[in-house]
């Protein structure tokens, strides 16, 4: 639930947040001040509506438990680029995976057809012309805590987990530096519990 996580750093950050959601139902009581388009992101007038008035994206997409060969998450991207581009908006943090890093033989194979998604997404970010980020995240652990205190890697692997929190922390922090503009980048935590 990294999308969530990111919500609540943004609204405590003081944000102006827009969320593209399939249903309402799983943002929580607290969202308030929470501009919600509901919709898919693979309808183009839901994304545009969405996109409008924003100075930058972030998208983290994901299938949940869904690991058949999928389109979504790279169409549901290219469909974001088109309204940006629409909307004058040039700042796109994207979440994929660290397994894009990895031989394709060492993926294990029911995340396969998720990877090669993830690798359709990052190949439209990077032909997209915008500031693009790339993250790659390792194992993205649901119960660590936010600590602000994470590695970055850039055009390299990183280490092994990142709490939602971090990695959350970290989209933010993409969205006001072009330090990691049009390069991929790696993030990872070391955290007592490990």
């Amino acid at each position: 639930m990294t999308g969530l996580a990111t919500l609540r750093l943004a609204l405590a950050a003081g944000h102006e947040v827009t969320v593209l959601v399939r249903d309402p139902a799983r943002l929580p009581a607290d969202h308030k001040g929470v501009k919600v388009v509901v919709g898919d992101v693979l309808a183009t007038d839901d994304v545009r509506k969405a996109v409008k008035g924003q100075d930058g994206v972030i998208v983290i997409l994901g299938t949940r438990n869904d690991l058949s060969p999928t389109t979504m998450m790279s169409e549901g991207t290219r469909n974001i680029i088109e309204a940006m581009k629409a909307h004058g908006v040039r700042k796109i943090v994207g979440c994929m995976s660290t397994f894009l890093l990895w031989d394709e033989a060492k993926i294990p194979p029911r995340l396969l057809d998720v990877t090669k998604d993830h690798q359709r997404m990052y190949d439209v970010l990077k032909n997209s012309g915008l500031d693009y980020v790339a993250v790659f995240p390792p194992h993205i652990d649901d119960a660590l805590p936010l600590t602000e205190n994470y590695a970055v890697a850039v055009g390299e692997r990183g280490g092994r987990v990142i709490s939602k929190h971090d990695l959350g922390h970290f989209f933010l922090r993409c969205l006001t530096t072009s330090e990691y503009d049009r390069k991929f980048v790696c993030v990872s935590g070391t955290y007592q519990s490990q």
